[in-house]
């Protein structure tokens, strides 16, 4: 399984995701809580070379985007946590999932939904 973002990864992700392509510069500014912009640039070429981020040139600048979806790194955080903390069991994951915050009914509704499109063998969307 590919690594899991570290804290500083996924808020550097999570910029990305929001503001889409960006620079250096401009993901600092937004994250701008005590690292410096070298600390940025650094975590940002390292994501880079990991395969979490794509870079590419415009006007002079390196623009960063992410290589992964938002849907796939809450993938790799799920599985993690599945095989970390509830010994493998997915069973004990939702419930676990549904016990310690109240579900809307529309949320319901969606995994219900879900559940059967899984029983039927088809994949998610």
């Amino acid at each position: 399984m590919p690594t899991i973002p570290s804290d500083a990864e996924l808020a550097i992700l999570t910029v990305l995701w929001q503001a889409g392509p960006s620079t250096v510069r401009e993901v600092h500014e937004t994250l701008a809580k005590g690292t410096t912009y070298t600390s940025t640039l650094k975590q940002m070429q390292l994501m880079c070379e990991r395969g979490m981020l794509r870079r590419t040139e415009r006007y002079r600048s390196h623009v960063y985007e992410p290589a992964l979806s938002r849907e796939q790194v809450g993938a790799r955080f799920a599985d993690d946590l599945v095989h970390r903390v509830f010994a493998g069991s997915v069973r004990n994951l939702v419930l676990g999932a549904l016990a310690g915050r109240r579900a809307s009914p529309e949320d319901l509704t969606e995994i219900g939904r879900l559940l059967e499109k899984f029983e039927d063998g088809s994949e998610t969307e």
